[in-house]
């Protein structure tokens, strides 16, 4: 029997590390999880072996890498709470992007040349009216988004002086969940939309929609929402074009159109039978009205199309798995 190639997955006890650990089972590979699960499930980790441990501590991660024969690496280890980042900058950047040196001096020490960095939207800031490409990054509005914009940075000046090889993927609303049921979206506290209007359904948590008065057609915020197993997808696209000799890149990871809040929560109501309760709340300062991807170059290069992100299979599968994680009110 052919032993399966390993990939070190940091983070890949969350939300999106996890999704892609089960990608990257399903593609042939042994994903390794280096997680020092701060927040993410020892549960969630079923297609690997867990390693705890945080990656500033480079000398296990090397130790992790030689000991598995890694041959790349897919780096989802980060906080990502915009709000906390701008209370607590430290945080952020010794954790994010401190952190993130020591994964590369690891990776430099044992020889090990290919990374897929998950990036973020929040690179572009406060964003314009239309689709945004690549090139209108660099404006980030928070020490989260800075750090995610630092750490690229970094990585391209590791590709011209080491020759290191990294994609960073700029994520926009991950969302949705495992269409099998076995992962899913569980943070503590939640503070992305589906999930916790889901909750505000299931009578968790109380629900506030933050604007009515937005220049959109129903006056609430626009959004790109992207499967998160469409992001996994990607992910094994990036890891295979960079085994394959390429050199890497910054790309955007969303399907080129969007929906408001109120579009969302009408979806769920179609879904659940039941409609969630909510606030209406003044905006809050920093949010756009309309945050969309313009995608098409991780479309021309890497070939990818997402194919779970129409809102219904957002919707379902978000609904099935929150259900699963949250019944106790769940009437």
């Amino acid at each position: 029997m052919v032993s399966r190639q390993a990939v070190l997955v940091t983070g890949g006890a969350g939300y999106i590390g996890a999704h892609c650990c089960k990608a990257l089972h399903g593609a042939g590979y042994l994903p390794v999880c280096y997680d020092n699960l701060s927040s993410g499930h020892e549960a969630f980790v079923q297609w690997g072996p867990l390693v705890v441990g945080d990656i500033g501590d480079s000398r296990k991660v090397a130790e992790t890498i030689a000991a598995h024969g890694v041959i790349a690496v897919m780096h989802f280890a980060a906080f990502s709470a915009v709000g906390e980042s701008v209370v607590d900058p430290q945080k952020y950047y010794r954790n994010n992007l401190a952190g993130t040196l020591g994964l590369l001096q690891a990776m430099r020490e044992t020889d090990v040349s290919k990374l897929v960095f998950s990036s973020t939207g929040a690179v572009y800031g406060q964003a314009d009216s239309k689709p945004i490409a690549e090139a209108a990054a660099g404006r980030p509005i928070n020490p989260y988004g800075m750090s995610k914009w630092m750490i690229e940075q970094v990585l391209a000046d590791y590709r011209r002086a080491y020759g290191l090889h990294s994609f960073s993927l700029r994520y926009f609303n991950a969302c949705g969940d495992d269409p099998g049921g076995d992962i899913g979206e569980l943070r503590d506290p939640e503070t992305h939309l589906i999930p916790r209007a889901m909750m505000a359904l299931q009578g968790h948590v109380d629900f506030s929609v933050f604007g009515d008065d937005y220049a959109t057609p129903d006056g609430t915020a626009i959004r790109d929402y992207i499967h998160v197993a469409d992001l996994a997808a990607a992910h094994i696209l990036a890891l295979k074009h960079l085994l394959g000799g390429h050199a890497g890149g910054a790309f955007n990871l969303g399907t080129g159109s969007g929906f408001s809040v109120l579009q969302i929560l009408k979806a769920i109501e179609q879904e659940a039978g039941r409609a969630v309760p909510y606030v209406i709340r003044e905006r809050r300062a920093g949010d756009p009205e309309f945050l969309v991807a313009d995608p098409s170059a991780a479309f021309d290069v890497l070939g990818f199309r997402p194919v779970s992100s129409d809102l219904a299979t957002i919707v379902r599968t978000a609904w099935a798995w929150h259900r699963k994680a949250h019944p106790a009110r769940d009437g």
